[in-house]
């Protein structure tokens, strides 16, 4: 495997693909921090004599033009942090040029191996070397990821190598008590993880939308929660696995709910048991959030991924702040893992520095705790 420190890169037009799929609202960026998190590499290359092609993607615009989807505003906050210039789509002399979103074009994401790779010769045709830095997109069978790498010298970035580094430790050798904290909308987006990671941890703490469906698991009325029902049978198996592995379960205790999903919704604190039938959980309770926090306290390695309620309305964000005030608090490796779970701590007036480490991959973060082989990381020799 090459290294960046190994890959020649004086003089050379490097390809850098980098995750900029960063939240913009009415075209201004609300949480750059995974513009920041490429900074290292971007500024070693330029260190080092390079000239940079980045190529990187916003959203999911299906291989159409979609100009909220477009990258000019990440262009102009590169330009604005590395204090150079950033040329963006035109070519021209800038040391670095950022491309338009690459997920513009359909066969960046195409399954037909043959349209990709025609797409990647197109790209390569851009750089001499390339390196991979989008984290963020390396669960991703795309072009830019995938196909790219085998066409030219490549490398990973400082991000990958800090990414993998930390999930390794993980996985291989986490100090223990381990725990894992998952939250977020939909119980169907980690059922994989969860199964996985059973073998592996103490304590699991469950929140946000997805513990719904393990609360109807236990035969608990949830109101008008978000549920995935066919996934009731499954979620039931998990908690046997759990009790039968010794793992320590956290569910809530406690709900605030709402009559609607809104920031304006009158919010209601009431036990787990008695959701009324017109009401949704919105938040884990108080007295949940202390039960989390103190779970989370006494462990040595915390992972955590999803946000325990709606942290983006005032209201139902506490469960949310708790928690990651909690992981402050270990004495030990803190994983906070990527997508809402850091743009969750960031608006709610955390550092990043708080933390062990915030990943820049939710997606990519579990599907390595899942143990899958993500083609981006195969194809750099990961």
């Amino acid at each position: 495997m090459n290294s960046l420190a190994s890959l020649d890169v004086a003089g050379k037009r490097v390809f850098l693909r980098c995750d900029l799929n960063v939240p913009i609202m009415n075209g201004v960026i609300t949480d750059d921090g995974r513009i920041q998190a490429s900074l290292p590499t971007i500024k070693n290359l330029l260190e080092r004599g390079a000239s940079i092609i980045i190529g990187a993607h916003l959203g999911r615009p299906k291989g159409e033009v979609k100009s909220e989807l477009s990258l000019a505003p990440v262009a102009k906050r590169l330009e604005e942090l590395l204090g150079v210039s950033v040329d963006f789509i035109v070519k021209s002399n800038a040391s670095v040029l950022l491309l338009e979103n690459l997920r513009f074009n359909s066969a960046e994401t195409s399954k037909d191996d043959t349209e990709r790779l025609i797409f990647a010769k197109e790209l390569a045709g851009y750089a001499d070397v390339y390196v991979g830095d989008g984290f963020g997109a390396v669960h991703r069978k795309h072009a830019s990821v995938f196909d790219l790498p085998a066409l030219m010298p490549s490398a990973p970035g400082f991000l990958i190598q800090a990414e993998v580094e930390v999930l390794k430790k993980l996985t291989e050798s986490p100090d223990r008590p381990y725990g894992v904290v998952l939250g977020g909308a939909k119980v169907s987006d980690k059922i994989g993880v969860i199964s996985n990671l059973l073998s592996k941890v103490d304590v699991m703490a469950i929140g946000g939308g997805m513990v719904f469906t393990f609360l109807a698991a236990t035969g608990k009325e949830i109101g008008s929660s978000l549920v995935e029902k066919e996934l009731i049978p499954t979620v039931k198996d998990l908690i046997a696995d759990a009790k039968s592995k010794g793992v320590t379960l956290v569910l809530p205790s406690d709900i605030v709910v709402a009559p609607e999903f809104s920031a304006s919704s009158k919010p209601t604190l009431v036990p787990v048991d008695l959701i009324p039938s017109n009401q949704m959980g919105l938040d884990i309770g108080p007295d949940s959030a202390k039960d989390f926090a103190r779970a989370i306290k006494k462990c040595k390695t915390v992972f955590w991924n999803g946000p325990m309620g709606v942290f983006e309305f005032p209201n139902f964000a506490n469960g949310t702040k708790v928690v990651a005030q909690a992981l402050t608090e270990v004495d030990g490796i803190t994983v906070v893992g990527g997508g809402d779970s850091a743009a969750a701590v960031r608006a709610l007036g955390f550092n990043d520095s708080d933390f062990g480490y915030i990943s820049t991959g939710g997606g990519a973060s579990l599907e390595y705790l899942e143990g899958k082989v993500l083609p981006g990381l195969a194809a750099l020799g990961l």
